[in-house]
């Protein structure tokens, strides 16, 4: 009974591991649709470089938040084969915090240039 119950909680964070990496992808792809966005609302921005640059800060950490999916999950199944578990560094959280802020911060300035 005890053996089975383990298998169904380690099925049960397998699941989970699943949809947290989902859940990266679509803050990935938000991050992208956000970019995409700049150019309907920034089409005739003057300069251009600035709205092609904070639209790139979205695009670069788009590829950031899609390769740090791609790793934890590898981790956590890495983990689930050794029966170890380790928390999501900080600093990996505050990394992408701090982008995502630098970057609504520049949609912001931008935007109040229009």
């Amino acid at each position: 009974m005890a053996e089975k119950r383990t298998f169904w909680a380690e099925d049960r964070t397998l699941l989970a591991n699943e949809r947290t990496f989902a859940g990266w992808l679509r803050t990935g792809m938000a991050s992208l649709a956000v970019a995409i966005g700049l150019r309907a609302v920034f089409g005739a921005f003057d300069p251009t470089w600035v709205a092609k640059l904070v639209a790139t800060i979205f695009i670069a950490l788009a590829i950031v938040v899609f390769w740090v999916a791609r790793r934890e999950a590898c981790r956590t199944l890495g983990r689930m084969e050794r029966h170890t578990a380790r928390p999501l560094d900080s600093s990996r959280i505050t990394f992408l915090a701090n982008g995502l802020s630098v970057g609504a911060v520049a949609v912001g300035v931008v935007l109040w240039l229009l």
